[in-house]
């Protein structure tokens, strides 16, 4: 177990005393108000750790307060984690960006596309091309969540069990057979749309590799990055630093929600959104992509593969706000692209909070966050535990945190 720590002032980092409190009260606010039940922020310059705060309680009803070392379901932050054990395998030769995904998963040898209808009428027609690989790492093969309620294929997913991604008590191989059986939204390549791609990703990684998602993890990212705390489970050493989740009310407050089941090795190994981390852990992460894919000596990419996966790879640089599928269509996509599972700012003009050219990162369900933005060779991660139902946390704190910046 290791914490993190502030390892240089911040005037020496460039970052303004003052609009760090402005940042820091913002967030205490909340807490405060009893919108969030805690929260850790750290923001980096240059590697080093010039900020780090923790503020409120990581479970409010016993009150136990936010650690530097305190875990945190990362959910959907896991995705980029998924995007680095591909290109792992990519740069080995083992297989490529461009395979037809029926090459390692047979299942998805013929697909069906969406033409209309809905409920027992949706009219289906073979697909004009094969899924590749890095559709899935764009999220452009054309599959959804059926939480979206959006389109009629998101129908066809609650009826098949996959409200949540996954069939009760399946495993990702059984979920990923019941995925193939489902419609494509679209083309594959053709549109934007954020989805269950990342487990099918995962599913690869099992197959091309031969090894469990979770012990691919760990052998090849995980254990030599010095990511100790972070896994699909915790141990019971580890239990009483995991952070209670919580949800929004109606109300605007917070309460207790079950959580991943984290106690335990779960039967259900997601790529999409499976990891528990700590601030560290994610730290070191953020900084293996900082450095190109080399931390401590320890190379897990080539350069070339981090500009790969951290540069637009929409068609024609396209923005997800007009590229991608309606349910997409908002104000906060605007000058944003899409890497390999990771969002990128293209045009800084347009995006809703003040950004620099080429910042990417992610965020979680549980109202996480982290980017980087080389321009400013800045790197920053927020971290607490609230499933958000009208609560806008990120835009704030982007521009909270922009303004800190000196130089």
């Amino acid at each position: 177990m290791a914490r993190l720590r502030q390892e240089v002032d911040p005037d020496e980092a460039g970052l303004d005393g003052k609009a760090l409190d402005r940042l820091d009260r913002h967030f205490a606010r909340l807490v405060d108000e009893g919108r969030l039940p805690g929260c850790l922020l750290s923001v980096a310059r240059g590697g080093r750790v010039a900020h780090l705060t923790t503020y409120g309680r990581r479970d409010v009803a016993a009150g136990l307060p936010v650690e530097p070392d305190t875990l945190w379901r990362i959910y959907s932050m896991t995705k980029p984690v998924t995007a680095v054990a591909v290109l792992l395998l990519v740069e080995e030769g083992r297989m490529g960006l461009d395979d037809p995904l029926h090459r390692h998963l047979p299942e998805f040898a013929d697909p069906l596309v969406y033409e209309g209808g809905s409920d027992a009428g949706v009219r289906t027609r073979p697909a004009a091309g094969p899924i590749l690989l890095r559709h899935l790492l764009t999220h452009t093969a054309g599959f959804t969540f059926g939480f979206y309620h959006r389109h009629p294929v998101d129908a066809l997913y609650r009826a098949a069990g996959l409200e949540y991604s996954v069939p009760p008590g399946a495993d990702l191989a059984e979920t990923v057979e019941v995925y193939a059986q489902m419609p494509l939204q679209f083309e594959p390549g053709t549109q934007w749309n954020y989805s269950v791609a990342s487990n099918v990703l995962g599913r690869v990684v099992e197959v091309v590799s031969g090894r469990p998602l979770d012990v691919f993890f760990a052998e090849r990212i995980l254990d030599p990055l010095g990511m100790t705390d972070t896994g699909f489970h915790i141990s019971p050493e580890q239990a009483p630093r995991l952070a209670e989740l919580y949800r929004e009310t109606d109300g605007g407050g917070i309460q207790p929600v079950p959580g991943l089941p984290v106690h335990g090795r779960p039967r259900f190994l997601s790529g999409s959104g499976g990891l528990v981390s700590s601030a560290y852990d994610f730290h070191r992460f953020m900084e293996m992509l900082r450095r190109g894919g080399e931390l401590d000596g320890v190379r897990l990419l080539s350069a070339a593969g981090v500009a790969l996966m951290t540069r637009n790879q929409l068609p024609g640089d396209a923005v997800l706000r007009a590229f991608g599928a309606p349910v997409h269509r908002e104000p906060g996509n605007d000058g944003l692209g899409f890497g390999f599972n990771v969002s990128v700012v293209v045009d800084p003009s347009r995006t809703l909070a003040p950004s620099s050219l080429g910042t990417y990162g992610w965020t979680g369900a549980a109202t996480t966050a982290f980017w980087s933005d080389p321009a400013h060779d800045l790197t920053v991660q927020f971290m607490t535990q609230v499933r958000p139902r009208t609560l806008k946390v990120f835009p704030q704190l982007r521009r909270l945190v922009h303004e800190t910046l000196v130089d």
